[in-house]
C-alpha cells in the first residue's frame, strides 16, 4: 500500500526549530511540537486508545488542540473533530452515530445542564470515556522513538499508509441531519499538495487559522503548513481580524464571504503587506465582492470546495486574469470534476472521501465509474476555469419557472447599496412558491420598492422577490449562511420588511 513518511516527524528534521505555530506572544518550533505530540501519544496509549478506534475532540481552536489531533492520528486513531457549538445532546447523538467511545475534551469539566456542549455534563455519559486534555501533556523525555510514541503502523514506526481512515468531519447540516464524511491521510496529503502548488507555500509563511478545526477548511490549513514546513497562526480569543493580520504579519488568510465582509469594513487606509493570497470559499462569491476586494488591493482567491474531497476543489490562482478570477476557479492537481446530466457538478480523485459513516458500517454514494454527485450546478468555460451557479436542492419552482436562489443573490450585491443578500422561497397560494430576499445593506438602508425596480432592469420579473427584509442578527462566529433559518424567518419569523415590490408583474408571470 502506498505510504507517506509521518509529515510531523519529516517537518521536524528538516525545519528544528523553526515555528511550527504561534499564539500570543510565544511560538512552537517543529522540534517542540513533534516532541509533544511524542508524549501525548503515549499518554492516550495508557489511558487506554488503541489504533483504529475513533477518538473525539470538543474544544475550541488551541496550540492543545493541533497536539491532540496530530497524538490521535500518529496513533493509529481515527480523529473526530466536534463542533462546540452544538448542543450537548446533539453531540451527543453525533459520537454514538459513529461509534466513538472517547472524548478528548478541553480545559474544565463542562457543568451544566442546558445550552451548548461547552457547559453541559459530558462526564455523566457513561457509554463514553473522558479524557481531559490536560492530563495529556504530561511531563517526560518526548521520546518520539519510544515505542509507546511510535504509530502504530508497522516496524519502523515513521510511515502512514495513504489509505488509512485519519479523520471524520461533520457536514454542517444546513439542508438536514449532518453527515459523518471520513477521510483518508491520502485525502488530506493530496488535497494540500495540490493547493500549496497552486498557492505557494514554504518555510517563513504564516498561515491564520481563523477556521475552526472541526471544518474541513480548519484542517486544510494544518496539513497544508506540516507539508510545506510554514507556520500556523493561532490568535487570542477576541482578536479582531484586522488586528491579527497586522500583529503577527499573516501572509495566507482562508475566509468565507461572512469574513470578507467584515474585513472589508476596515478603512481603506488599513494596508496588510505581508499578505499574499486570501483564499475564499464556503458559498458562491458575489462578483461585486470579489471587485470591491480587488479595489482596495486584497489578494483574493475564489475557491470551489466540499467536504468530501477534503476542502479546495478549484482555485484561481497567480496566473489567473481579472476576468478569471471572479470564477469559482480552475481544478486543482489530484482531483477530477466534469459536469453531468443537468449541469451538476461531479467529483473524482485522490482527495475524495472514503465514504459516510454510520456505526460501523461505511457508504460510499458514488456513480458506477465511481464519480460522487454534488448536488451543486456548475459550468466549465474552454479554459477550465468553472462558475458555479448554485445548489440543486436551493432551487425552486415558481409559476412553473425555475428559479436559482444564488442568481438573484448575486444581482443584488451588484448593488452598491448591498453587502449580503439571501433569498428564499415562501408558500404562494397562487405560484406554489415566491421569492423574498433578506438584504445587509452597506451604508444606507435601500428602499425595497427601489431594489424591486434595479432587479427588474436584468432578471425577469418572475425572478424578483415579492418582499425586502432587513438582515437579522447573526452570532458574530457564524462562517457560513444558514437557508433553513432564513426559510424560516420568512415564513413565520420576526423580520423587518423594506418595502414592497414596486410594480405588479404582467398577468400570468409572478
Amino acid at each position: 500500500m502506498p505510504e507517506i513518511r509521518c509529515p510531523l516527524e519529516e517537518a521536524a528534521e528538516r525545519h528544528g526549530y523553526r515555528p511550527a505555530f504561534v499564539s500570543g506572544a510565544r511560538a512552537v518550533s517543529y522540534a517542540e511540537f513533534h516532541q509533544r505530540v511524542a508524549r501525548v501519544t503515549a499518554a492516550l496509549r495508557r489511558a487506554g486508545c488503541n489504533p483504529g478506534e475513533r477518538v473525539a475532540i470538543l474544544a475550541p481552536n488551541s496550540p492543545d488542540y493541533l497536539v491532540w489531533l496530530l497524538a490521535v492520528l500518529r496513533l493509529g486513531a481515527v480523529c473526530c473533530p466536534m463542533n462546540t457549538r452544538l448542543p450537548y445532546r446533539t453531540v451527543a447523538d453525533l459520537l454514538r452515530r459513529v461509534d466513538c467511545r472517547t472524548l478528548v475534551v478541553g480545559e474544565s469539566e463542562p457543568q451544566g445542564s442546558t445550552g451548548t456542549a461547552g457547559d453541559t455534563p459530558i462526564m455523566q455519559d457513561h457509554d463514553l470515556r473522558v479524557i481531559r486534555g490536560n492530563d495529556l501533556d504530561v511531563a517526560g523525555d518526548g521520546d518520539p522513538t519510544a515505542p509507546d510514541a511510535r504509530p502504530a503502523v508497522d516496524a519502523q514506526g515513521s510511515t502512514m499508509p495513504l489509505d488509512r481512515p485519519a479523520t471524520i468531519v461533520f457536514t454542517s447540516g444546513s439542508t438536514g441531519a449532518p453527515k459523518a464524511v471520513l477521510h483518508s491521510y491520502g485525502n488530506h496529503y493530496y488535497n494540500a499538495l495540490g493547493c500549496n502548488r497552486n498557492l505557494p507555500l514554504a518555510t517563513g509563511d504564516r498561515w491564520l487559522l481563523d477556521l475552526p478545526l472541526y471544518h474541513v477548511g480548519g484542517l486544510g490549513i494544518l496539513f497544508r503548513s506540516l507539508l510545506a514546513g510554514s507556520t500556523v497562526v493561532l490568535p487570542d480569543r477576541g482578536e479582531a481580524l484586522d488586528g491579527v493580520l497586522s500583529r503577527y504579519e499573516v501572509t495566507h488568510l482562508s475566509v468565507v464571504v461572512t469574513q470578507l465582509h467584515r474585513l472589508l469594513q476596515q478603512p481603506d487606509a488599513v494596508r496588510y503587506p505581508a499578505l499574499r493570497y486570501i483564499v475564499l470559499g464556503g458559498s458562491p462569491v458575489p462578483l461585486k465582492l470579489l471587485e470591491r476586494a480587488g479595489a482596495r488591493g486584497l489578494p483574493v482567491f475564489a475557491s470551489y470546495g466540499c467536504t468530501e474531497m477534503a476542502s479546495q476543489v478549484a482555485t484561481t490562482g497567480p496566473e489567473s486574469t481579472t476576468a478569471q478570477r471572479l470564477t469559482s476557479g480552475k481544478l486543482l492537481p489530484h482531483r477530477k470534476l466534469r459536469i453531468g446530466e443537468g449541469g451538476e457538478i461531479q467529483l473524482a480523485g485522490e482527495t475524495l472521501f472514503m465514504g459516510y459513516v454510520d456505526g460501523d458500517d461505511v457508504r460510499r454514494p458514488v456513480t458506477e465509474d465511481g464519480w460522487f454527485t454534488t448536488g451543486d450546478l456548475g459550468r466549465v468555460d474552454e479554459d477550465g476555469y468553472l462558475t458555479v451557479i448554485g445548489r440543486r436542492d436551493n432551487r425552486f419552482f415558481s409559476g412553473g419557472e425555475t428559479i436559482h436562489p444564488e442568481e438573484i443573490e448575486r444581482a443584488l450585491t451588484d448593488h452598491e447599496g448591498v453587502d449580503q443578500a439571501v433569498v428564499v422561497p415562501i408558500p404562494d397560494e397562487e405560484f406554489g412558491q415566491r421569492c423574498v430576499a433578506f438584504v445587509q445593506p452597506r451604508g444606507g438602508c435601500p428602499d425595497g420598492p427601489a431594489l424591486a425596480a434595479w432587479l427588474g432592469q436584468t432578471l425577469p420579473r418572475y425572478k424578483v422577490p415579492d418582499a425586502f427584509y432587513q438582515w437579522p442578527d447573526t452570532d458574530p462566529n457564524t462562517f457560513k449562511i444558514d437557508r433553513a433559518r432564513f426559510r424560516r424567518l420568512a415564513v413565520d419569523g420576526p423580520k423587518a420588511p423594506l418595502g414592497p415590490r414596486a410594480q405588479a408583474a404582467p398577468e400570468g408571470i409572478p
